[in-house]
């Protein structure tokens, strides 16, 4: 008898594939990539489901996570991916939009709320910036830099480490290519960003499929 899994990925507009007008980001990309191996006949059906939300950081997810989790619920099992922390460590008008402290606390809090429904949860790193943009104040007012870049990713594979969750490093493999990977905004990826975080993570998807 085939299983039905369902897999969550929570997020901001990376998660949701903005600025790839191509592929439709990283997460569509394994959306095809599933439903064509349950076209091949291949093990159970994984059905992925985008919940990325532009702009959304800890603070948003907390609101949602719990209905999205309840609506989305299948008896055979759920996986669930959380990639925040871009939006949530910008500072704006001077004042950082989740510290550090109340990131770590909200993910944690996630987590807690994704275990009544999974126990295969997987944190997501955050991207590099550009050095264009790095400590720059772009058209939205937010100022981000790649030093809390590696705090806050810090404080994701020390969550992940103790809770024994898988953690996605799509960070170490942007990193020296930074530049030619991300699109023109210097936060976003580019076509190519996405397709090499796909292929980065569809390991992670043959698991179950």
């Amino acid at each position: 008898m085939k299983k039905i899994i369902y897999g969550l990925f929570f997020g901001d507009s990376i998660t949701y594939g903005e600025y790839d007008g191509v592929f439709g980001g990283w997460v569509d990309i394994l959306k095809r990539y599933a439903l064509q191996k349950f076209h091949e006949g291949n093990g159970d059906e994984l059905i992925l489901f985008n919940l990325g939300i532009g702009g959304e950081t800890t603070e948003g997810l907390l609101k949602r996570i719990p209905y999205e989790l309840e609506a989305r619920n299948s008896p055979d099992g759920n996986i669930v991916f959380l990639s925040y922390g871009a939006n949530d460590l910008a500072i704006k008008d001077g004042v950082q939009i989740v510290d550090p402290e109340k990131f770590r606390n909200n993910i944690k809090a996630a987590i807690s709320c994704a275990r009544q429904f999974s126990n295969e949860i997987y944190l997501v790193s955050i991207l590099p910036f550009s050095e264009k943009v790095n400590g720059v104040v772009v058209s939205s007012g937010k100022l981000r830099t790649n030093g809390e870049v590696l705090a806050y990713n810090q404080i994701l594979k020390d969550i992940a480490a103790e809770h024994s969750l898988g953690y996605i490093d799509f960070y170490s493999a942007f990193l020296e290519d930074k530049e030619i990977l991300l699109s023109a905004d210097g936060v976003h990826p580019n076509e190519k960003g996405y397709g090499m975080m796909a292929e980065i993570a569809i390991p992670i998807i043959e698991k179950y499929v």
